[in-house]
């Protein structure tokens, strides 16, 4: 039974081969194989192997190109993904911090720029975009998260513009 590759991609070859060159050094041993796909991975930006193993089967599911750029946490986006239903509505609110901010991006995406909003009118914005039927806490997170502005009466509110992470690019790209 032979085993499909697994690519490796690195953004920096020199800073890849000073690490493994500075990891060997330390070593007292030959490494064995898996201590060497660890000191690997590792040296790529990973955790340790189960990681890079993680990632490659998400991404493999969700049939994306090879990464470039920042690291993106596919199995994340994965679960962001199970969040939305198929019209693009939050079903419900994550659980988990990580989650939440790439759901508020998302949310912030469908917010006009340069337009000030009453807040019944984001309010109203926001309910159209959400299937659990809490319109303020997404309001408060926009806000605390600095992804909007409002006055100090609480009056208007502005979307404050803002380069999405590259998970939160990953969820709108794969929403669309």
């Amino acid at each position: 039974m032979s085993k499909s590759p697994m690519p490796l991609y690195v953004g920096d070859i020199s800073a890849l081969a000073r690490n493994v060159r500075g990891r060997l050094q330390d070593s007292e041993t030959i490494p064995s194989h898996v201590e060497m796909l660890n000191l690997l991975v590792k040296a790529s930006g990973y955790r340790n192997f189960q990681h890079f193993k993680a990632q490659f089967e998400a991404r493999k599911g969700l049939d994306l190109p090879k990464p470039h750029g920042a690291e993106i946490n596919f199995k994340r986006v994965k679960r962001v993904l199970r969040l939305f239903d198929a019209d693009g509505y939050l079903t419900h609110w994550p659980k988990k911090y990580s989650e939440r901010v790439i759901c508020l991006w998302v949310m912030w995406s469908r917010i006009s720029a340069r337009k000030t909003y009453t807040e019944c009118e984001i309010s109203e914005l926001l309910e159209q975009q959400h299937l659990f039927e809490d319109h303020a806490l997404l309001r408060r997170q926009l806000v605390d998260l600095k992804l909007m502005n409002r006055t100090p009466d609480g009056r208007e509110y502005q979307r404050i513009e803002a380069q999405p992470p590259a998970e939160a690019l990953e969820v709108l790209a794969r929403m669309r």
